[in-house]
């Protein structure tokens, strides 16, 4: 008699099973599920006694361990499964695809035979069964009694959306924040093993353990991000599996992009700019100008952008900025009203914000009036004030100097008769043009009507509404002035000519009574000559010359001769002092002479 099962590593053992074996499927009801119809695949774990048929032939179901002697020489894997349609049954070892020889054989009844096992079939075998409803699979776990064995995958999973994820250990994790990662460490091994659990190489406390060799990390942050290892340990010796997990973010809509601020500070802020969003903003432009669009998105990794106009790629001039998260448009009119976007994808998803441009055209508008002309009467009008608008905003109006203006019609306003008011005519001319006289002008109280018409009114309607202004008023106050010249000086000035001079005389500003004044209050009269030309005979001199002198040498270069220069009066003939004569050039007095070079003599 045998036991009826002993636990290796957490695994049930046995050898060849007896007729009386019963089973059971994981997910359906034997008693009542087995012949219903459309049922999903469900491989059946053995729960009832073991038997042992031959040291040699090994035979187990799964769900057990099976430890290889150096007697045995087949090991037969049994996969039973239950389903409608029946399940077809595949076989993987360590996560790949069995590949049958003459060694490792598929029985008729999808049995799993290993001929001759040898430290190279060591692993876990998996048995999967699946139909068109589903799939089930069950590991069983064949290794040497030595150091232990850890059921490992090089898979790599991508989870974008479900809140948990369990996987083997050995496979990279992709995981979206906040999911709950499941990591499996299934380990076989005699004698029993001991599972400890490491992230980045540092041992984990306990509290993250769950039975059966899971480690769970539950809500997912960037911070759990790293190296999970699994070492499984007995008295033969370790074993370690490694995941690494990576926690990624969709991309995910920001209200502002710092890039963005720095192109403007640095372009000017005159430029249109404009952040897209996931429901799309819209900005209006003026034609011929250019346009930044920001992609505000944040993810883990960071996002790659994407930029499309009306769904289809760019073929407008662009520019990219700041790594492709701005689009820099140099002409909007390129664009025509349409749609931008930006496709912001990473491995966790994809984000699409976009943007409307719309180019708004220049126009003139006429829907404001200037003041009225007048405040009543029949002369007040209106004329509609021309601006030039874009996008409702006024504009220099030389931008609409290329469209057509529009006819501009006066309108009235204000036709109503005036209140009464004082009506005065121009001042008479003063009575005096100095010293104080007097001007006077007519005033009257009237009203004008709406019609244009003046009407008299008694004085005292416009007294109720102003003071009544003077009608006559001082004028011309200031004092009557004149010029007065003294009497003319002695002819006797500088001689500016033959016989003529100059003489001088004084010239005052003074008042009828003899006064004087500031001749600034005489500017306004014209002003007599303080100067004037004057016969003299004085002035009648001439430069008088005598002959040359008998020349200093004969020959050389240093002879000269000289002669006597005068100024003389013409009647008398004689000399005055120079300065009579000085309105001529006066005449040289001396010069060189005889030069000519000189013979040598013996």
């Amino acid at each position: 008699e045998y036991p009826l099962h002993r636990h290796i590593s957490g695994f049930t053992s046995s050898l060849r099973t007896s007729s009386a074996e019963a089973f059971l499927p994981t997910s359906v009801d034997l008693a009542n599920g087995l012949h219903r119809p459309h049922q999903k695949p469900a491989i059946l774990r053995k729960i009832s006694a073991a038997q042992q048929l031959s040291a040699s032939e090994v035979v187990t179901h799964l769900g057990q361990t099976v430890v290889l002697a150096s007697g045995t020489l087949s090991v037969l894997l049994h996969c039973e499964a239950v389903g409608n349609p029946k399940p077809t049954i595949s076989w993987a070892k360590n996560g790949e695809e069995v590949k049958y020889n003459d060694r490792m054989l598929l029985q008729p009844d999808d049995s799993l035979q290993i001929l001759a096992p040898v430290e190279a079939d060591v692993g876990f075998y998996a048995c999967n069964a699946s139909n068109a409803l589903g799939s089930d699979s069950v590991s069983i776990a064949v290794t040497l009694a030595g150091k232990p064995l850890i059921k490992a995958s090089r898979a790599t999973v991508i989870n974008t959306e479900s809140p948990a994820v369990t996987v083997d250990i050995g496979s990279t994790v992709k995981t979206i924040q906040r999911a709950n990662v499941t990591i499996s460490c299934q380990v076989a091994g005699v004698p029993e093993a001991e599972v400890t659990w490491f992230k980045n190489k540092v041992k984990l406390s306990s509290a993250h353990h769950l039975p059966d060799g899971l480690l769970l990390i539950a809500n997912v942050s960037l911070s759990d991000q790293g190296l999970y290892s699994c070492k499984a340990a007995n008295l033969r010796g370790e074993v370690t599996e490694s995941s690494q997990l990576l926690v990624f973010e969709p991309p995910r809509p920001l209200p502002y992009l710092e890039e963005l601020t720095a192109v403007l500070s640095s372009a000017g802020t005159s430029i249109h700019s404009v952040l897209t969003s996931p429901s799309g903003t819209k900005m209006t432009v003026s034609p011929g100008s250019s346009a930044l669009i920001g992609c505000a998105v944040d993810g883990h990794p960071t996002p790659n952008v994407t930029w499309l106009y009306s769904g289809e790629p760019l073929s407008l001039r662009h520019h990219l900025l700041a790594a492709g998260r701005i689009l820099q448009i140099f002409n909007v009119s390129d664009a025509p009203d349409g749609e931008f976007s930006c496709l912001a994808q990473n491995e966790a998803g994809s984000l699409t914000q976009k943007t409307f441009l719309a180019i708004q055209e220049y126009r003139w508008s006429v829907d404001k009036l200037m003041a009225c002309s007048a405040s009543c009467g029949h002369k007040g009008v209106q004329l509609p004030q021309l601006r030039c608008l874009l996008d409702g905003a006024e504009v220099n109006i030389s931008h609409c100097k290329e469209k057509p203006k529009p006819t501009l019609q006066l309108i009235a306003c204000n036709r109503r008769d005036c209140p009464s008011r004082w009506m005065v005519t121009s001042w008479s001319p003063c009575t005096r043009s100095c010293g104080g006289g007097i001007q006077m002008r007519r005033v009257t109280c009237q009203r004008l009507t709406a019609k244009g018409s003046s009407v008299p009114m008694s004085s005292e309607a416009c007294a109720q509404v102003s003071k009544h202004p003077v009608d006559t008023q001082a004028c011309n106050r200031q004092p009557c002035v004149e010029w007065v010249a003294s009497s003319w000086g002695q002819c006797n000035g500088p001689c500016i000519g033959p016989r003529l001079a100059v003489q001088h005389r004084q010239i005052f500003c003074q008042t009828k009574e003899g006064t004087s004044v500031s001749s600034d209050q005489c500017s306004a009269l014209p002003r007599p000559l303080s100067t004037q030309n004057c016969w003299t005979d004085v002035c009648g001199v001439h430069w008088r010359v005598s002959l040359w002198t008998v020349c200093t040498a004969t020959c050389g270069n240093y002879g000269f001769q000289s002669r006597r220069v005068d100024c003389v009066h013409v009647r008398t003939n004689k000399p005055v002092l120079d300065h009579h004569c000085s309105w001529r050039p006066r005449p040289a007095n001396w010069q060189r002479c005889n030069i000519t070079p000189c013979e040598n003599s013996t």
